[in-house]
């Protein structure tokens, strides 16, 4: 944080700041990390799909629809002893 600091009030990069074309720059390339994440999730994704593969995501949803079955089996079960 200091040393962030005694660079923006560096007279250079204060002009740098400035510029809208170096700010532009400046942002996207902040932005370029999560846009290869997202573009390596897709990837992965359609990589899935074409083979015939679960994604993490479905793995994650078919095992909370389970659990959730075996619950209603347990509770039903419970039921049909108790009546």
């Amino acid at each position: 944080m200091t040393e962030g600091m005694k660079l923006a009030a560096n007279p250079s990069v204060a002009k740098l700041m400035q510029d809208e074309r170096f700010m532009r720059l400046l942002m996207t390339a902040m932005s370029v990390p999560g846009k290869v994440s997202s573009f390596t999730t897709e990837q992965k994704e359609t990589f899935a799909k074409t083979m015939g593969l679960a994604t993490t995501e479905e793995l994650r949803d078919l095992k909370r629809t389970v659990a959730a079955l075996e619950r209603e089996v347990s509770r039903l079960r419970k039921a049909a002893n108790e009546g």
